[in-house]
């Protein structure tokens, strides 16, 4: 369970997973604005003081009492020479009966294509469920997101369905596909229609 106290760290071939700190504000800020076009067809609306360092302090301070708590587990991938390359992070995490979690993630536009994604999302889903003992991980993109729908495929996540105006993305509700990644799955291949 996440209620330890201890430093939560991923390490996989070629990063390292781990909550955000303050020092990482300025890394942060240049990629998120860097990536800002690329990044903004797939997110919610930015409010006004998103590259602020007073709004990044308070997403470090979320990040720590998420983990804390046992709610979510947001992560920066660093790649093994310092650079910040994205986040991902384990949202909603319930426990009790469903034992599930929700995945988001985004990366800086230079690094999009290079398996960063894929390797960070294999390395969550094996902590969620070899060390958090969670059941069945969610995640859910836009229908025309191919990228991210090959790359949830490509992880072992399948599609499950659609939620009609599940999130608001760039200022509209937005219909999303559904997918899901089970510990113990035996559904065989699934496909989107």
């Amino acid at each position: 369970m996440l209620r330890s106290r201890r430093k939560v760290a991923i390490d996989t071939e070629r990063m390292v997973l781990r909550p955000p700190v303050h020092a990482d504000f300025r890394a942060w800020t240049e990629l998120r604005e860097e990536s800002r076009a690329f990044l903004t067809p797939w997110e919610p609306t930015w409010s006004a003081d998103h590259l602020t360092r007073r709004s990044f302090t308070n997403r470090v301070y979320w990040a720590q009492r998420s983990i804390t708590g046992g709610t979510a587990l947001p992560l920066f991938l660093e790649h093994r020479d310092g650079a910040l390359l994205g986040a991902i992070t384990l949202d909603n995490i319930r426990r009790g009966p469903a034992l599930a979690g929700t995945l988001g993630y985004w990366i800086g536009e230079r690094y999009k294509r290079q398996g960063f994604m894929r390797e960070a999302i294999q390395g969550v889903v094996h902590h969620a469920f070899h060390r958090m003992d969670l059941s069945r991980i969610e995640a859910a993109c836009l229908p025309e997101n191919a990228p991210s729908r090959a790359l949830l495929e490509s992880c072992g996540f399948k599609y499950e369905g659609v939620a009609q105006s599940y999130l608001q993305i760039n200022g509209r509700w937005r219909t999303h596909v559904l997918y899901a990644a089970l510990r113990m799955d035996r559904r065989g291949r699934t496909e989107a229609g």
